[in-house]
């Protein structure tokens, strides 16, 4: 679940790279009930990094708010 401080993001919309206001976060894959297994994500130094299960590219962005994401829709709210 979304819950706590770590960001959660998924890519429904299928695109290319979603940017990201984090460097550490969890990969869904897609929106439930077609999610993968939440993985932890850590970037560590690097500026991007590819989930191993959905292979989205995510890139970390600076002039994002921490936990946002372009585009707005890559984040994971747990309803």
């Amino acid at each position: 679940m979304a819950q706590g401080g770590v960001p959660h993001y998924h890519n429904s919309d299928g695109v290319a790279q979603i940017d990201i206001g984090a460097r550490e976060f969890m990969c869904v894959g897609a929106l439930p009930p077609f999610d993968h297994p939440h993985v932890f994500l850590d970037m560590g130094q690097d500026n991007d990094i590819v989930c191993p299960y959905c292979s989205t590219h995510y890139i970390y962005n600076s002039r994002l708010a921490a936990g946002a994401a372009d585009p707005a829709s890559a984040v994971y709210k747990a309803t």
